[in-house]
């Protein structure tokens, strides 16, 4: 389920991005993330648990202190047993944003579901915390994680691997390095297999932010392709033999570049 209401809040923004945003010469994404987030008033808490390599978290916090947060900090949960570290999550609980590499999805999964760190991310978000991911840490903001699948553009039976993601939102399942990586078939094979789902395939420099009401604004310098199947008269997902290419019919899908904006609830595209 998504972050609870909490009596007196509004919801913190959430933000996924599709990976290999721009760090140095426009960091639009970073730069925004950081402005909602109380900019030089911000505290960053950092999660690189997705990435293998030692110093992404000093590298995020030497980005976000450049791009004048007042403070930002890595925690280094790298084993299951730091999730549950008391000093990690009271560093958390004094977030103005949160932000979560890339790196592999499953590892975040695997070390950090079920997790008190996990818990207080859903409570701070829900409590007006913003929440920004790439990558995995993008993938990981829906219920229903895309963890694989195979690429191209026609979806098949089997064609898309899914495990359970944090839950921020529970009904969009998102895609990244999306154009780039030719993911358009795991994310028709995702929604496939039940209609109530919005596909969010986000291109690399490109994010959703997805405000308090459910209305997401694409910012960045790619795409964001919407597959809306609410309207879908038929899957073949359910009699499809192994492999087998699937028949979906009337789909919707919307190609948003920035600037658009889409309500996830009332599953509606418009530009401004």
């Amino acid at each position: 389920m998504p972050s609870p209401d909490v009596k007196g809040h509004t919801r913190g923004y959430v933000i996924p991005i599709g990976g290999a945003e721009e760090k140095i010469e426009n960091p639009e994404i970073l730069q925004k993330f950081v402005e909602l987030a109380g900019g030089s008033d911000a505290v960053i808490s950092i999660i690189p648990t997705a990435s293998q390599l030692h110093n992404t978290g000093n590298r995020y916090q030497s980005i976000f202190n450049e791009l004048g947060v007042g403070t930002a900090h890595a925690l280094p949960i790298d084993e299951r047993e730091d999730a549950f570290k008391p000093e990690y999550v009271e560093m958390l609980e004094s977030s103005t944003g949160i932000f979560i590499t890339g790196g592999n999805q499953l590892r975040l999964s695997t070390i950090l579901g079920g997790t008190p760190i996990a818990k207080t991310v859903r409570k701070l978000n829900a409590k007006g915390v913003h929440y920004a991911g790439t990558s995995a840490g993008a993938a990981i903001v829906s219920q229903h994680m895309i963890v694989g699948g195979a690429t191209g553009v026609v979806p098949t039976e089997g064609g898309v691997n899914l495990a359970p993601g944090m839950g921020l939102s529970n009904t969009i399942v998102v895609d990244q390095h999306f154009n780039e990586r030719n993911r358009l078939a795991r994310l028709l094979s995702a929604v496939s297999y039940n209609a109530s789902l919005v596909g969010v395939g986000l291109d690399e420099d490109t994010a959703a932010f997805i405000d308090p009401d459910n209305v997401f604004t694409v910012v960045g310098s790619g795409a964001i392709t919407v597959i809306d199947p609410s309207d879908i008269a038929y899957s073949s997902m359910a009699d499809a033999k192994p492999g087998e290419a699937l028949t979906l019919l009337n789909l919707k899908m919307h190609i948003l570049a920035a600037g658009s904006r889409y309500d996830i609830d009332a599953r509606q595209a418009f530009v401004e």
